[in-house]
């Protein structure tokens, strides 16, 4: 069986673009025209992943998002906005969502970031032991549990293989290039804002304060490295 697809836009034009480039790469295409058609189809098609607008009618793309993560966290879902603030992007991805791709794109490279997409969340990854914790942060891989000042935070798959990638490399530093390939994949090798997103948006959800980072800390031009504050045994 393919795999199946729930497109959301509210642009007609648009949707009629998107149907065809899936359909024709051999998807199974379901779409909607605003949030509250497209949180139907997604309980009546069960999608393998949702490519959602953010600015529609009736309702957005981010609060679909989020009625979609209050059921499951195991779809996919790919933000497609003209819009190219970070702060849309990353409210975005405070609501859920895993992937942004901004309008207009190339054909060909919307279709190889939805392959990688899909690519990503079949991959069966061998939970890594490996856990950390000090006063403010534990994380513990294999139960792939985050927890800040005792309260479990919510992290995207894709976050959540960054985390795990610089945790596996604690201390070190990861350059952006390996950063790119290990979580998105070689698709994104020439995508480098991609990590500078991805890492503000992590450091919202685990540092005291973000604009002054302690744990997920950047060196310039070469990439991201995972501080070690535990206190000796």
């Amino acid at each position: 069986m393919s795999e199946t697809i729930l497109a959301v836009e509210d642009d007609k034009g648009m949707l009629t673009i998107i149907h065809a480039l899936l359909q024709d790469a051999g998807y199974t295409v379901f779409t909607a025209a605003n949030g509250l058609e497209g949180l139907r189809a997604f309980y009546n098609a069960r999608p393998d992943l949702i490519v959602l607008d953010i600015a529609m009618p009736v309702m957005d793309g981010i609060t679909m998002c989020r009625r979609v993560r209050e059921v499951t966290a195991d779809v996919p879902i790919v933000m497609l906005t003209a819009l190219t603030s970070e702060s849309d992007i990353v409210a975005g991805l405070d609501a859920g969502a895993d992937e942004y791709i901004v309008k207009p794109f190339r054909r060909s490279e919307f279709l190889a970031r939805i392959r990688s997409v899909l690519r990503r969340y079949k991959l069966k990854v061998v939970p890594s032991p490996i856990t950390y914790k000090n006063g403010h942060l534990e994380i513990d891989l294999a139960a792939r549990l985050v927890q800040v000042e005792g309260q479990e935070i919510n992290l995207t798959s894709t976050e959540f293989r960054l985390l795990e990638l610089l945790l596996q490399n604690i201390g070190q530093t990861v350059s952006t290039k390996d950063i790119l390939e290990q979580v998105w994949g070689r698709e994104y090798l020439g995508d480098t804002d991609y990590p500078r997103t991805y890492i503000w948006h992590l450091r919202l959800k685990i540092e005291p304060d973000p604009k002054h980072p302690i744990y997920v800390l950047n060196e310039p031009g070469v990439g991201y490295r995972f501080v070690d504050h535990r206190s000796p045994a």
